[in-house]
């Protein structure tokens, strides 16, 4: 299965979240790669990082960012179990090729009204997908989230009440912790730096709901 974050409005955390998606799925010994799409190669910068240091490898990151995704990436899915998609920060004619790649869409959205009302494009190209893949999944996931604040809980219901955004918003939250910064700068993942964090714990959660997504 195809899974694809993407979000014009860059600084929302799509790396982070899927590198540590990407870990989560390869649990149990599944076959996981990203997709670097981003031509800024954060993934790739992250892996090599990993690399560098010496520790297991736990999936593969290989950069893509061509407008050919959508007919690219089938190839290299039928190799894994899972593929995910780290998309490029604006909306491109790459950014509509990784939607057409994909199995399930998440968009990362972070607890500001500034990035619901950016939102609204990335939806559309999601909705003008549809013609192509009724099938196709999307959602919003919260991310960065400021624990213990009003606006970290009423996003959700912001997106839900947005008429520019008719979509689900994940249960699952990602909140903004030093872990994740402490994670990226080693080219670990939060889990492996302590696995029983709250932060190693909300991106269980998040792999959780995507695997029920993806059935």
């Amino acid at each position: 299965m195809i899974v694809a974050l993407l979000n014009q409005k860059g600084g929302v955390g799509k790396t982070t979240l899927a590198t540590h998606l990407a870990g989560e799925l390869s649990n149990g010994g599944k076959s996981v790669v990203v997709i670097d799409a981003d031509p800024q190669g954060s993934a790739l910068d992250w892996a090599q990082t990993r690399s560098q240091a010496g520790w297991r490898r736990r999936f593969g990151v290989v950069g893509l960012a061509r407008e050919t995704l959508h007919e690219e990436v089938p190839a290299l899915a039928q190799r894994a179990d899972h593929v995910v998609i780290d998309g490029p920060p604006r909306v491109t004619a790459l950014a509509r090729s990784a939607i057409l790649a994909a199995d399930l869409v998440l968009v990362p959205v972070q607890p500001s009204p500034f990035d619901v009302w950016a939102s609204s494009e990335i939806v559309a190209l999601v909705n003008e997908a549809r013609l192509y893949k009724p099938w196709l999944k999307s959602a919003f996931v919260v991310n960065r989230r400021v624990v213990r604040t009003v606006i970290g809980r009423e996003v959700r219901d912001a997106l839900a009440e947005s008429v520019s955004a008719p979509m689900p918003v994940l249960a699952a939250a990602v909140s903004q912790r030093i872990v994740f910064a402490e994670a990226a700068a080693t080219g670990r993942l939060v889990g492996e730096i302590d696995d029983d964090c709250a932060a190693a714990q909300e991106i269980a959660r998040l792999g959780d709901e995507v695997r029920g997504w993806l059935r």
